[in-house]
């Protein structure tokens, strides 16, 4: 809760201005049980008639200005609440969006969502309304019980006897409370988590005729939400009544008590009334107490969760004195490098120099490390062993933002926003004109159908690229790489799912459009990798060939082996295309 209050302690003027209207509005609560105290001992009891007229104007006064304090201070702290879930949301937003790939590997979306959603709306909830109700319930309590005792010892005493229990009952509820909120909590992340995947796979759901097996799962999962919130409402139902029991008690306390002292004259009726009135001002907060701890206990749940989130350093970080130039050459060099993940070893003493401007290839079967070696260059993952180096500076040294705005990437998981298709290949280059939009796009062999959509580059595509086929996805975002005309270009099996005669096409244009570009292309077919400068081919994380397409084709290797596989369709594309 100390840390929540230090996102409250950036809006003083509201925190003010708030908390003495609250002041004022409890000092306005404490008085009204006095005048009724003054009116029935001085100007009833006593005769003293003058004081009628005083005491009840001032009565409507208070009457008349509660209202515009409640509102000051109501909206203030409300303002304070929304402000500070803007804060922390942002904070946490912009915290995740620094953190390596590799946290993203383990972490699913659902759960984050819910971070960003449920949890951060539990704070909000808690400054907006309960902690403004926890700072009035001190004060009420503290200056009642104050004035209970300066009324009539006695009486106060007996009252607050009671009040013993209640608090050893809300440290018991605190307890069951905060236990209940952090499970409550992390099931709310698998059923946001199952709810996303599922409605984002759905057509493999329906195509594998899966829908009772996932609804089964996911009723699983809402039952033990379900059970959680049931004994959640356990605790309450069992708590709340007997706080309001024990609260009646000290009513019944001091209606008996009291009405002996006022009938043998120990105590006058007007002050039993004031007394009835603060102790009602204490038994307010004591209700409420329940209520305040089970929102306080929500509040401390999300809180860690969030905090937990912050409090992560991001492991891939550029040093105070980063390197950061305007522009790169685009000469890579891989020395000794070795990296692994999870422990496991997938790539193991790396050495390879590229020049700039140059292409280089990159074959091997599934899982051989190929997407982890070009991670590598643009900082996603660091190595560790060996260097890596851009145009002869380790890639550690550079700013994270420089180095990587030098970079365009097509990556294996093609993925598209839920907007326009202008603006899905704008990602790359927001200040691309339609000129350049138009030329990413032929040379990525898609302007043709887009032009066919009705509405063309304003087509609203779905989300992750729906409505597209697996073809028009990848080129899509082979355009938007295009468009950002940076020094390292890496396709990381950006042409699968084309045909051969597209690949072919989109590769010659490639090869012109990009002919200054340093170029890594990941793939698993001859007819992409053909013309490069430079092929290797990785085996369990180690480089166990690499040469132009004519020196492994004599080498008759791993290469070759592919290349005996699939030349005859290549060749057959070839001659077509001459």
């Amino acid at each position: 809760m100390l840390r929540v209050l230090k996102y409250v302690s950036k809006y003083p003027l509201a925190l003010i201005i708030g908390s003495l209207s609250m002041l004022f509005l409890i000092g306005l609560d404490h008085l009204i049980p006095y005048l009724q105290k003054i009116f029935i001992d001085d100007a009833i009891t006593k005769g003293q008639t003058h004081l009628v007229m005083p005491v009840l104007m001032t009565i409507l006064v208070i009457s008349l200005v509660k209202p515009l304090l409640i509102f000051i201070k109501g909206y203030l702290y409300n303002v304070i609440g929304v402000k500070t879930h803007e804060d922390i949301k942002n904070e946490l937003f912009t915290h995740l969006q620094s953190f390596e790939f590799s946290y993203f590997d383990h972490m699913n979306t659902g759960e984050l969502m819910t971070r960003l959603g449920e949890d951060i709306e539990n704070i909000w909830q808690t400054i907006g309304f309960g902690l403004r109700l926890f700072i009035e319930n001190i004060i009420y309590f503290v200056i009642s019980t104050t004035i209970l005792f300066m009324l009539d010892y006695r009486l106060a005493a007996a009252c607050l006897l009671i009040m013993i229990p209640i608090g050893i009952i809300t440290i018991m509820l605190e307890r069951r409370f905060g236990m209940c909120y952090g499970k409550i909590s992390d099931q709310t992340a698998l059923i946001n988590t199952t709810a996303q995947e599922n409605i984002a796979g759905v057509r493999l759901v329906k195509a594998f005729a899966r829908e009772k097996h996932e609804i089964l799962k996911f009723l699983k999962l809402n039952k033990t939400y379900c059970d959680l919130n049931m004994e959640q409402s356990d605790a309450v139902a069992i708590y709340f009544p007997i706080i309001e029991f024990l609260t009646n008690i000290s009513l019944v306390i001091m209606i008996t008590l009291g009405g002996y002292f006022v009938l043998n004259e120990e105590l006058s009726l007007g002050t039993l009334i004031a007394f009835s009135g603060y102790i009602w001002n204490l038994i307010w907060p004591m209700r409420m107490l329940g209520w305040l701890i089970d929102i306080l206990s929500r509040n401390s749940a999300s809180a860690k969760k969030i905090f937990s989130i912050l409090d992560r350093p991001t492991k891939v970080q550029a040093p105070e004195d980063s390197y950061a130039p305007h522009l790169v050459s685009g000469n890579i060099t891989f020395e000794n490098v070795s990296f692994k993940y999870n422990e496991e070893t997938i790539l193991e003493d790396i050495n390879l120099s590229v020049p700039a401007g140059s292409t280089v290839a990159v074959m091997g079967a599934t899982g051989s490390g190929k997407t982890s070696l070009v991670s590598l260059i643009g900082r996603y993952y660091d190595v560790c062993a060996g260097e890596v180096l851009v145009d002869g500076v380790n890639v550690t040294e550079f700013d994270l933002q420089a180095l990587r705005s030098n970079m365009a990437i097509v990556m294996q998981d093609t993925f598209l926003f839920s907007d326009t298709i202008e603006n899905n290949v704008k990602f790359g280059n927001e200040s691309a004109s339609t000129d350049e939009i138009i030329e990413a796009c032929k040379a990525a062999c898609c302007l043709d159908f887009i032009s066919g959509f009705e509405e063309g580059f304003l087509t609203e595509i779905g989300e992750r690229g729906l409505g597209l086929s697996g073809g028009q996805k990848q080129r899509i975002s082979i355009a938007r790489a295009l468009i950002r005309k940076a020094p390292i270009l890496i396709l990381d099996d950006a042409t699968s799912a084309l045909d051969t005669e597209t690949e072919y096409e989109l590769l010659k244009n490639l090869k012109n459009f990009t002919n200054k570009a340093t170029t890594f292309i990941i793939a698993h077919r001859i007819s992409a990798v053909k013309n490069a400068d430079l092929i290797i081919f990785i085996e369990d994380g180690k480089i166990i060939e690499q040469g132009t397409h004519d020196i492994l084709i004599a080498k008759k290797g791993r290469y070759y082996d592919i290349y005996v596989e699939q030349f005859k369709q290549f060749e057959t594309l070839e001659k077509e295309a001459i």
